[in-house]
């Protein structure tokens, strides 16, 4: 790992461990692993139930780059409930609804990590993020590009247009 409060940009991406998942659809599924997706664009979106800013701010933000894109078979998107706190609330049930609340047909997991991460999520802490909402942003090769909490929508709509 680098020496960086946050962030990881430039570094191989994590896998990501196997947790619980639901597809597209709201339906259980296997566990997302990102070596099934070589050769895609991958956009990670964090979030947990209760945080007014993911709200406000991070599932629009997603609502829009997923409408956007919903064509461009190149990216895949996924929301990873990144609990770190509030676990009695953040739960897979909530998961479930919010997946449902703002209509994203993309997969959703539910990370709340283990005694190896002191029980945070473990996408929190192998990609070393601040919090939620938080957007993680893997390309083809398996690198991380951008790994923050402060995005600009419409610009990332746009970078994220020219992936082929």
């Amino acid at each position: 790992m680098n020496n960086k409060k946050y962030g990881i940009e430039g570094f191989d991406a994590p896998e990501l461990e196997k947790f619980k998942w639901i597809d597209a659809n709201g339906k259980d599924t296997e566990p997302i692993q990102l070596s099934n997706f070589k050769g895609k664009f991958i956009v990670l979106y964090c979030f947990q139930s209760w945080c007014p800013g993911c709200h406000k701010i991070g599932l629009p933000s997603l609502q829009q780059m997923v409408t956007a894109l919903k064509n461009n078979q190149a990216i895949k998107f996924f929301a990873i409930q990144s609990v770190f706190e509030g676990k009695n609330q953040n739960t897979f049930e909530k998961l479930k609804e919010t997946q449902k609340q703002y209509k994203l047909e993309i997969p959703f997991g539910q990370d709340e990590g283990d005694e190896s991460t002191q029980n945070i999520s473990t996408v929190m802490y192998h990609y070393r993020t601040g919090g939620t909402p938080w957007f993680i942003f893997i390309n083809q090769e398996g690198k991380v590009v951008f790994n923050d909490f402060h995005l600009n929508t419409e610009k990332a709509i746009e970078f994220l247009q020219t992936i082929k």
